[in-house]
């Protein structure tokens, strides 16, 4: 029997005859239901593409049928534009035009907010993001001298602190960003070159953002190894310091560690850990994320390293963070869940592990106890999440799984044929020579 609540039924497109019973019996159902005074509200979802889109609309009928609430899941990594232009516009007016109660977006007035240049200039890069589509190259920007010298303060200054407070995956990746994405002081890189540099080493890309994303579809963006990248940058009265993300937190704190492949897988599983999940699991996620990949720190030769983005792109906090000062604790999903996230002062506490890969081992861990009726996995060929919830589903992928093995088989076997041929061959001698006899085995 279907509880009387607030029931969120997805309505389908495109509905062959094999379905029509179902949404009959659906549509029958609501009716019944709007008699006895139960509220419905429809979520009109579009077709999705590929081979699992009926499996999807089905699945989503069945779970409406049965009274369970499903969450909007991303299925494909072209989706992903129509979740920033229908969230961030709203966002980005809040943040940027006073509202009734002269309240603003988190509460965070932007330095230069006042000025009319500045904001203009900030209109002109949002126009940009909500007119960019998946599939096309970055605009380029022609950046202005004030923007470039505010760029050129913040990169100069974190410089000299990264020989000894920047884990040795960002200090490793620096030189090759320089040299092919023009990370220097006197030039803000391009999106497209940073782009293009990412997907040749992760299969990361990036995509122009406004401003702030809401938890979901930021980490949606993730799963699908998407990063939501601004193009402006901070008002020149205040370089060191901004409460909001801008291209020196993306570019110089994010991109450098999203070109190393643990960390770029780290960062996706996070992203894939919170499709079809609930608000609140995913504000978990996003308060994992927040102490992990915007202001974690790690072990490394003894010392503790920063790799968070957050403190990578922020010359007081990284200071803070790594001094006698702050407060460091080991990481545990659990506890830092529930970790208060501080914009606009330094944090209370601050997280660690011994490695990346002991923090995704925890996420891991921790990742399977959130509540999902099915599991996720991310296709790269079609760049689309499959969801595995059936054993036909999980075949599939075994199957793909024994290919790689015989890859990875084959590439040792040769290895060790290699290895086989290249040792020295040792004559056997009287002198060399001890025969193995029963008496030798039991000593």
């Amino acid at each position: 029997m279907v509880p009387r609540r607030l029931m969120v039924l997805q309505a389908f497109t495109g509905v062959g005859k094999k379905s029509r019973k179902l949404i009959y019996e659906i549509l029958k159902l609501c009716t019944e239901l709007c008699r006895s005074g139960t509220s419905i509200s429809f979520a009109w979802v579009p077709r999705h593409v590929g081979v699992f889109g009926n499996e999807l609309r089905d699945r989503a009928a069945k779970a409406a049928l049965r009274g369970v609430e499903t969450p909007t899941l991303t299925h494909t990594v072209s989706e992903i534009g129509g979740l920033v232009r229908s969230n961030i516009m709203t966002k980005w007016q809040t943040r940027w035009d006073q509202t009734t109660n002269g309240r603003f977006f988190h509460g965070i007035k932007p330095r230069g907010f006042k000025d009319k240049v500045y904001r203009q200039r900030r209109d002109f890069f949002s126009q940009i993001a909500m007119e960019y589509k998946y599939g096309e190259p970055i605009p380029r920007i022609e950046y202005t001298e004030e923007e470039v010298r505010t760029w050129g303060v913040v990169f100069g200054e974190l410089l000299k602190l990264y020989p000894t407070h920047a884990c040795r995956e960002y200090l490793r990746n620096l030189p090759a960003l320089a040299e092919q994405c023009g990370f220097r002081v006197d030039n803000m890189p391009q999106l497209e070159d940073v782009s293009q540099f990412l997907k040749a080493r992760t299969g990361f890309q990036l995509r122009p953002v406004a401003g702030y994303l809401s938890s979901r579809d930021f980490l949606a963006g993730l799963a699908f190894r998407v990063f939501h990248c601004t193009q402006y940058i901070r008002h020149s009265t205040q370089p060191l310091y901004t409460p909001e993300p801008d291209s020196c937190h993306d570019l110089i704190g994010h991109v450098p560690l999203l070109a190393d492949p643990s960390f770029a897988q780290f960062s996706q599983e996070i992203g894939l850990a919170s499709l079809g999940t609930s608000n609140e699991e995913v504000q978990k996620l996003a308060t994992c994320y927040f102490f992990t990949i915007e202001f974690g720190l790690c072990k490394q030769h003894g010392e503790l390293r920063a790799y968070g983005a957050g403190l990578l792109s922020s010359f007081g906090e990284i200071q803070h963070a790594l001094s006698d000062k702050a407060t460091k604790i080991a990481f545990e999903p659990a506890r830092a869940s529930q970790q208060e996230c501080l914009i606009t002062t330094y944090q209370d506490v601050y997280f660690y592990t011994e490695s990346f890969e002991e923090a995704k081992e925890r996420m891991r861990q921790f990742a399977a106890t959130i509540k999902r009726p099915f599991a996720v996995r991310y296709n790269p060929y079609t760049q689309s999440v499959e969801i595995l919830d059936n054993t036909h589903c999980i075949a599939s992928v075994v199957a793909e799984l024994k290919g790689d093995l015989c890859i990875v088989s084959d590439a040792l076997r040769r290895l060790q044929l290699i290895e086989k041929e290249n040792e020295p061959q040792t004559p056997i001698t009287n002198a060399n020579f001890q025969p193995t006899t029963v008496d030798s085995i039991r000593q």
